[in-house]
């Protein structure tokens, strides 16, 4: 079970740079210090917002418009702080103690 719990940790990590990717490839964007028609930053743009996008949409719908301003990565890391504390401090401790 501790696998199992490591695995999820670790993809949690994983998804964690990914956002991280997504946010500063989106200020890139924004600034225009890279370009969008190159096709490799094209093809790295559109893979990160298939994977952060599905996601941020629903954040998105209960979040308050803020005009230019998107706080969704910002709920997505703390998303992921959170249930990587809950994993790390309360599910691996009761799977020790269960002994499974």
């Amino acid at each position: 079970m501790l696998a199992v719990t490591f695995v999820l940790y670790q993809a949690l990590n994983l998804y964690w740079w990914i956002v991280i990717a997504s946010a500063v490839l989106s200020w890139l964007y924004a600034f225009n210090i890279v370009n969008p028609g190159n096709p490799v930053v094209d093809a790295i743009g559109r893979f990160l917002w298939q994977l952060t996008e599905p996601v941020y949409r629903r954040i998105r719908r209960f979040m308050p418009n803020l005009g230019g301003i998107d706080l969704s990565p910002l709920v997505v890391l703390f998303g992921i702080m959170f249930l990587q504390i809950l994993i790390s401090q309360y599910i691996n401790p009761a799977i020790y103690r269960a002994g499974i």
